[in-house]
């Protein structure tokens, strides 16, 4: 509490009404009366027939409403909105996180049993039951992904810089348009696509890597656009002028200033578009298809992934079926090994290649 004092008109001295401290809630009282809103939520639950869904229901509205309750009596309205929001957002974020945890929780538990040395250095090759492992699979995925990641690069790169740095009027908006549609394809048109290309060139016989690549590159390639371009747009227009301002060319100052400036955003960009198209399954089932064996020449014959292999493990097992499922489980739970190993990458390339700002 404090006294404010203040000189009236006349010179006379007037003492104002105290000012008391705003009062707030313990630190860690919200959260107690949110858990004992869920109690009491399980506890009606019981009593109606226990459920998880019921549960979580009666608590979620007991306990966000016990916190605005306290709040509002405690603190004011204002202070006790700003906790129903942050109660609403985070009971949300919690119930996004369920089938989020569920799933790794489950890929773990079935994968584990055959996460061993020799599935990731044996083939299926003349393997009929137990044993085997998918390391053709995985050299497959590495290959095709690659092959991509080669095709798609450059090409959505070069077309991000084009748009960002050189595009204008109705060229830059159909390419716009058409990276738009591409981005919304499915991902079994690609697949399609590259199919009847190959078979137009090569005959209905020709299977092989790089049909996989291609399929895999159309997917790729709007994700690199587009995240290129954002990030490009993002570069200071004041360095391109400082640029072109010592008569620096065009050229030159986006090879040597704008894609410097930008290369962390780049590299991320790309890293989490190739991230996107290493699960892909439809394009590669219809181009590549399954071998058991172990093939590193992406243009002669068929090449086995890690997503084709989970599949074909899971619907078509032989006489030991349980073998057969958990080395599907055992694929899927490498595959989100790779793909947060990436999402890893990406958060490293970003954090160590950005540009310094500080002294």
């Amino acid at each position: 509490m404090s006294t404010d004092i203040q000189a009236a008109p006349g010179g006379t001295v007037q003492q104002q009404e105290p000012v008391h401290s705003q009062r707030r809630l313990p630190r860690f009282a919200p959260l107690g009366l949110y858990l004992a809103g869920i109690a009491v939520g399980a506890g009606l639950s019981a009593l109606t027939g226990f459920s998880v869904t019921s549960t979580v229901i009666y608590g979620v509205i007991l306990g966000t409403l016990a916190v605005y309750v306290a709040s509002r009596a405690v603190e004011g309205r204002r202070k006790a909105t700003d906790r129903l929001v942050t109660c609403l957002v985070t009971t949300a974020f919690g119930i996004a996180m369920i089938p989020l945890v569920s799933l790794v929780w489950t890929v773990l538990d079935n994968g584990l049993a055959r996460f061993d040395g020799a599935f990731f250095s044996n083939s299926m090759y003349r393997v009929v039951g137990e044993g085997g492992g998918a390391y053709h699979a995985i050299i497959g995925t590495l290959v095709i992904t690659a092959l991509a990641s080669v095709i798609s690069v450059p090409i959505g790169l070069l077309t991000a810089i084009y748009l960002v740095e050189y595009g204008s009027g109705r060229l830059k908006k159909s390419i716009t348009f058409f990276v738009d549609v591409m981005t919304g394809i499915p991902s079994i048109v690609a697949g399609l696509f590259a199919f009847a290309l190959f078979t137009l060139l090569f005959g209905n016989d020709f299977r092989a890597g790089v049909m996989g690549a291609v399929a895999l590159s159309v997917l790729m390639i709007p994700v690199v656009v587009r995240s290129c371009e954002e990030v490009l747009k993002l570069v200071p227009n004041e360095l391109r002028e400082a640029s072109y301002a010592l008569g620096v060319p065009k050229w030159r100052t986006v090879v040597k200033v704008v894609l410097p400036t930008a290369i962390a955003g780049l590299g991320t960009g790309i890293t989490l578009s190739v991230a996107r198209v290493i699960g892909e399954t439809a394009p590669l089932l219809i181009t590549v298809g399954l071998i058991t064996g172990t093939n590193l020449n992406p243009f002669d014959g068929r090449m086995a992934t890690l997503p084709v292999f989970a599949y074909y493990q899971l619907t078509q097992p032989g006489t030991a079926t349980q073998a057969f499922v958990d080395r599907a489980w055992t694929a899927a739970l490498a595959l989100i090994i790779f793909v947060m190993a990436l999402n890893i990458l990406a958060r490293l390339i970003s954090r160590f290649f950005a540009p310094k700002t500080g002294r």
